[in-house]
């Protein structure tokens, strides 16, 4: 029989890492080994809400001593953004496959010092955004796949929640205190703060998985920082595509949550193609497929998804015992096309300038034109039930 992947918690910063933990703790090839964080006390409380008695220590300066004392397989990364790189590199170099919590990163530079880490070190990386272990979207992309509403021409993109304060792992609801936003590294610049690079990676990774690898041409991006604060709490980046135009909006701030009551404006996705649209919903139980020519709308049931397709976990947990391929979004390379974007949009927002993705660096896209490629090339469509 064979053992169970042994998986570490690295960094405790982001709330999801106790819904990480907690797919690792439901998967039934898997064990939780070891935790480690810069705050031991937030450590402890994950760790006793989730009756886990294993390793646990209070600065990732042990992370070689929770390595050798673990031995892991895997690791689950929800440090801050920044901390990103250094984080991945430092586990790449111990030969420890990755699941990094969304946003990819701070910048394009230390994207690629990750990719790079892993490459030379036989590792894998992965991007875990949650969004796209939804039935409702995984429907939609299946819908697309089959040519339901013909070649994606643009992709409509609103979502957020009411802060990113507002809600621990498992959607537990919390009340933040005007200290406790001050000090939040969710607020911090340095830190890889803000509602854009917090919720537009999900728009426009999945809006790249919904395209097949597609590229915008250029970026148009605005951001609203009210006063007192150093990030956005509201950004609407336009994306200019052969096609047209593609909209994303992110919000901190909405009335509600919508894993518990939709917003409104709805949070999700509205995808147009050349010859109908879907609209897939945060949470849904159904999509709403319009195949056009004047037919009405028709309400689809989400597919049943498999065990492999659930969580980012059980993804990368298939694909190192089978062979498995990743799926698109959690690649680093559709999440590389998804951060190019987001950071072109921050560009624009900080110039007010339009900017084209070549502004980012002839290698730079040549890159991402090589992955996009390769991600059309690889796509495949999803049976129905998967």
């Amino acid at each position: 029989m064979t053992s169970p992947l042994r998986v570490i918690g690295v960094g405790f910063d982001h709330m999801h890492i106790g819904d990480q933990l907690q797919t690792a703790i439901d998967h039934p090839d898997t064990a939780v080994v070891g935790l480690i964080g810069d705050d031991l006390s937030r450590v402890s409380d994950v760790a006793f809400s989730l009756n886990l008695d294993v390793p646990s220590f209070g600065s990732l300066k042990e992370l070689d001593a929770l390595i050798s004392v673990t031995d892991p397989d895997i690791a689950f990364v929800c440090t801050t953004t920044a901390a990103h790189a250094d984080v991945v590199q430092a586990l790449a170099s111990a030969g420890i496959h990755v699941i990094l919590e969304k946003p990819f990163a701070d910048s394009l530079e230390a994207v690629d010092r990750m990719i790079s880490s892993s490459q030379a070190n036989g590792t894998l990386l992965t991007v875990n955004w949650p969004l796209a272990w939804l039935p409702s979207h995984r429907t939609a992309k299946r819908l697309i796949a089959e040519g339901s509403i013909g070649d994606v021409q643009a992709v409509h993109f609103y979502d957020g929640n009411r802060g990113p304060l507002y809600h621990s792992h498992g959607k537990v609801e919390t009340s933040p205190t005007t200290e406790e936003k001050a000090s939040s590294w969710f607020y911090s610049s340095d830190a890889g703060g803000g509602s854009l690079r917090d919720y537009l990676g999900y728009g426009v990774t999945l809006g790249t998985w919904f395209r097949n690898g597609g590229l915008p041409e250029s970026v148009t991006a605005d951001w609203f920082i009210p006063e007192g604060l150093e990030v956005d709490e509201q950004s609407v980046v336009i994306a200019r595509y052969a096609t047209g135009l593609s909209v994303f909006e992110t919000r901190w701030g909405t009335l509600s949550d919508p894993w518990s009551l939709q917003p409104s404006p709805r949070c999700g996705f509205v995808i147009t193609g050349a010859t109908g649209s879907i609209t897939s919903w945060d949470y849904d139980v159904e999509v709403t497929l319009t195949r056009g020519n004047g037919s009405a709308p028709e309400r689809i049931g989400v597919d049943e998804i498999a065990l492999e397709d659930r969580t980012a976990l059980a993804n990368v947990v298939a694909h190192l015992r089978t062979s498995r391929p990743l799926d698109s979004p959690l690649s680093a390379a559709t999440s590389r096309i998804g951060h190019a974007i987001v950071e072109a949009a921050v560009r624009g927002a900080e110039t007010g300038q339009r900017v084209r993705l070549t502004d980012l660096g002839g290698s730079a896209v040549r890159t991402l034109r090589d992955q996009s490629a390769s991600n059309s090339n690889n796509s495949g469509a999803l049976p129905k039930g998967t």
